[in-house]
C-alpha cells in the first residue's frame, strides 16, 4: 500500500491501469482531452503490479481495482466515479485545484 500511496502522490493526477482494460483507456483519454498529463502506472507491466492491484482492491476498496484515479494525492475513484464527476462538471475543477491543468 505504501508503494501505491507514494506513486499516487508524485504527480497531480495519477491513474493505475491495466494495458488491456478498455475503461482504463477511456479514463486516460478523458484526462488527455481535458489537458491533463497524468502519471500512468500499468499494473500488468509493473513487477509489483499484482501487489499494487491487491492493495487497491483490498485496502482502498476499489472494485474493480483499475482504473484507480488519484488527484492531488487523494483517491477519487474508478471509471464510473470519474465519468460522473466529468458529467456534473466537477472533474475539471478538481484537476485545476490540484494544478493538473491550468485553464
Amino acid at each position: 500500500m505504501d508503494r501505491v500511496r507514494d506513486l499516487a502522490s508524485q504527480k497531480a493526477a495519477v491513474i493505475f491501469t491495466r494495458s488491456s482494460c478498455c475503461m482504463c483507456h477511456t479514463v486516460k483519454a478523458l484526462f488527455y482531452e481535458l489537458g491533463a498529463s497524468p502519471a500512468i502506472h500499468e499494473l500488468d507491466r509493473n513487477a509489483n503490479g499484482k501487489e499494487m492491484e491487491w492493495a487497491l482492491r483490498e485496502q482502498l476498496g476499489c472494485n474493480p481495482a483499475v482504473p484507480a484515479v488519484f488527484i492531488g494525492g487523494k483517491f477519487v475513484g474508478s471509471a464510473k466515479d470519474i465519468i460522473s464527476l466529468h458529467v456534473d462538471g466537477s472533474l475539471k475543477q478538481m484537476l485545476k485545484d490540484a494544478r493538473a491543468i491550468w485553464f
